[in-house]
């Protein structure tokens, strides 16, 4: 490899031809009449083709203000009627004053690397008749496919903000990456950092980390990077967290760099993939997304199996064990307004009650030793009456969003400290996955909420009292 600034990335032959790799074998597929290309169906075919979807964590299955068009908290990748995947095809090595002309063509895919400002890089991508496109990013323009906002971070409280509230500025790209899908089986899906603008160009400045490769192709990261963490083993099976990874440009995977934004790359990790497998996560230094194949979802609730769970939890009718009254979850379109049945729990015990507003405790804090010290009803903690113990005293919700489960087992167990319910096998497994977090900090937190988990295991066990009749 040559780094950006050597005689070898300065001086490169004026073009190279890459066309004699493009399999031509495959002619795309006409667009018929009739076809919606966000379904990827045409009438007399007998099902659409789902490549995959997309959950932003955070949302618990809906966005606050609802799922509208691209703006959503989930996106279903359908095979479209007819495939807009773009490959590498010719580069070009051309002095600067001629790269605007370069561009201005909006029929050609590019991506332009700047190396000084006399020179660049351009090269030229043509049409994949085997290969569906989609893209990601903060743009609402029409060639983003899925439309991304920041999370808003909750790991330094409840109601989020994180330091001081929402950053006014989003560090989630515009164009923020891309997802190429085979249209053949196994319709495996392949991610690239960086997605085309509307005059479908990708353009890597001066101060972008950019390289060239020993085979005398280009390569390049984006500012905040595209990070990518594929499961150790099967997603559902054995859930185990891998490595966190970023994605370059060309799709080549790299070791982290010393920060989020750092000049300069990690190291080339060449026994790893860009290929999505269930389970796989997307950071865009702003939002986090997970990847879960058709497989994987089969084996996860439905929103009716979901309210089938609440139901029978309601059945066994849970009893706040002081105040002897019947809890109720409430329905899972009742997302964060506390019913007056609702089930609270003590997170540091999982003992569940009715909600009452007693329980605070003076206790002495450190450097008052006759006294006054601080009350955990100034941190929202309670002491639990059936054992004492001191901690967070929160309502309790069922997760909504049956794609962040691991399986359909029973809602038995809750995240700490927010209260988000679901399976033990999917709170384990996520209390596990260390989450991205600003420019080079990493924090397990509920998927539900994106809450920064706390505790030893940043779950808890719950424990109900049963009818006394």
């Amino acid at each position: 490899m040559v780094l950006e600034g050597s005689t070898e990335a300065l001086c490169p032959p004026s073009s190279l031809e890459l066309r004699p790799s493009c399999n031509k074998s495959q002619p795309s597929t006409p667009l018929g009449p009739g076809c919606q290309p966000q379904e990827g169906l045409c009438p007399g075919d007998p099902e659409p083709v789902v490549y995959g979807e997309l959950i932003v964590l955070g949302y618990n299955g809906s966005l606050a203000n609802g799922d509208k068009g691209r703006r959503r908290s989930r996106l279903a990748l359908h095979k479209r009627p007819k495939a807009n995947g773009v490959k590498p095809d010719v580069i070009h090595n051309i002095s600067t004053p001629l790269v605007s002309k370069a561009l201005s063509n909006k029929s050609q895919h590019s991506i332009s690397y700047t190396l000084s400002r006399s020179h660049s890089v351009i090269v030229e991508y043509t049409h994949d008749s085997n290969t569906d496109m989609f893209q990601i990013g903060r743009s609402t323009e029409s060639m983003i496919d899925f439309v991304v906002t920041d999370t808003s971070p909750s790991g330094q409280g409840h109601g989020g903000g994180g330091e001081g509230g929402q950053s006014a500025q989003s560090t989630i790209s515009r164009y923020a990456c891309r997802i190429l899908c085979d249209r053949g089986p196994p319709y495996t899906a392949r991610i690239y950092a960086a997605g085309f603008d509307s005059s479908k160009n990708i353009f890597l400045g001066e101060r972008a980390a950019k390289w060239r490769t020993s085979d005398g192709l280009m390569d390049g990261l984006t500012t905040n990077g595209v990070l990518v963490m594929h499961p150790a083993g099967e997603f559902v099976a054995e859930p185990a967290p891998g490595l966190w990874r970023e994605i370059s440009v060309c799709g080549n995977v790299y070791a982290l760099r010393e920060t989020r934004s750092a000049q300069q790359r990690g190291k080339l990790v060449e026994n790893e993939s860009n290929a999505l497998q269930d389970g796989s996560l997307i950071d865009l230094c702003g939002a986090t997304l997970l990847w879960r194949t058709p497989a994987g979802l089969r084996r996860t609730p439905t929103l009716k199996q979901l309210e089938s769970l609440r139901q029978e939890l309601n059945a066994a009718r849970p009893q706040c064990p002081v105040g002897f009254n019947t809890l109720a979850f409430p329905s899972l379109a009742q997302r964060e307004i506390v019913d007056k049945k609702q089930p609270w729990v003590y997170v540091n015990c999982g003992h569940v009650h009715g909600y009452h507003n007693w329980g605070f405790r003076r206790e002495k804090g450190p450097g008052a030793p006759g006294g006054m010290g601080t009350s955990p009803a100034a941190t929202g903690e309670r002491e639990c009456p059936m054992c004492r113990r001191v901690g967070p005293y929160v309502p309790l919700w069922l997760g909504c969003e049956g794609g962040l489960y691991l399986d359909a087992g029973p809602p038995t167990h809750a995240f700490c400290p927010c209260g988000h319910v679901c399976s033990e096998k999917t709170v384990r497994g996520w209390s596990q996955i260390p989450l991205p977090h600003g420019t080079h900090a990493f924090h397990a937190a509920c998927p539900f909420c994106g809450t920064w988990l706390t505790g030893e295991q940043g779950h808890v066990k719950l424990i109900f009292q049963g009818p006394l009749d």
